[in-house]
């Protein structure tokens, strides 16, 4: 790799493997969430053994790689330095960012999981580099992570997201219905689970989400350009 990892979040995939059906599941989801949509996958199984986990995120990577679209690995620095993924994903309990950089190297990329603005400003305060990405939440109560923190909610969104000089993933129960508010609570895009893996067309449900991010980023632009354009009551 020769330049950093340049990662859109705006449908950020983070597979479940019970969800859909075990890994040979993961990897057919996968494969037709990107085509509906999804910009970036985040391999997350920590009921698999090390082995299962190098196995899958092979798959992956020979999956998303021609495609263009980065694999991220959930907690495991060690599985994406050995199936050559795009990234790794860590939260406050894993191992620290500093030390992840450090085996990642410059190029790949890092995530960081926040749930306050105090954690959100400790991301910022870190060596320039270090991050690049924040995923906040959970903004609403999930099932799909065992020791998920409690949600933040909408309005604690946009004050986590406030406090960070780095681009903010949402998570935690999100649908495509909720894209406008991620959008004005000042997210770069929204990281979902339930609403693809397991879903009877991941393809349509990927699709749906990716179709909500372009509205709302074309009505912010069409905002952007009325207000530049309407000047002062003469």
């Amino acid at each position: 790799m020769s330049a950093r990892i340049r990662l859109d979040p705006s449908v950020y995939l983070v597979t479940d493997t019970g969800q859909c059906g075990g890994p040979a599941g993961v990897v057919a989801t996968v494969g037709a969430a990107v085509d509906g949509g999804v910009t970036a996958v985040q391999l997350r199984d920590p009921g698999a053994t090390t082995r299962e986990l190098v196995d899958l995120g092979r798959a992956l990577v020979t999956l998303l790689r021609p495609l263009g679209v980065p694999l991220v690995v959930d907690d495991r620095v060690d599985v994406a330095l050995a199936i050559d993924a795009d990234g790794a994903h860590v939260g406050q309990r894993d191992l620290d960012p500093v030390s992840a950089r450090r085996l990642l190297g410059p190029d790949r990329h890092l995530g960081l999981s926040v749930s306050t603005p105090e954690e959100a400003r400790a991301a910022v305060d870190l060596p320039p580099g270090t991050v690049d990405l924040l995923g906040v939440g959970p903004v609403r109560p999930t099932l799909t992570k065992s020791d998920a923190r409690p949600a933040i909610g909408f309005a604690r969104l946009s004050v986590v997201t406030a406090a960070a000089a780095l681009p903010c993933v949402a998570i935690g129960g999100l649908r495509a219905a909720d894209v406008a508010a991620l959008h004005g609570a000042g997210a770069a895009g929204s990281a979902v689970v339930s609403a693809v893996c397991g879903r009877p067309d991941p393809a349509a449900a990927a699709r749906e989400i990716a179709l909500a991010w372009a509205a709302a980023r074309a009505e912010n632009r069409s905002d952007a350009r009325s207000r530049t354009t309407t000047g002062p009551a003469s």
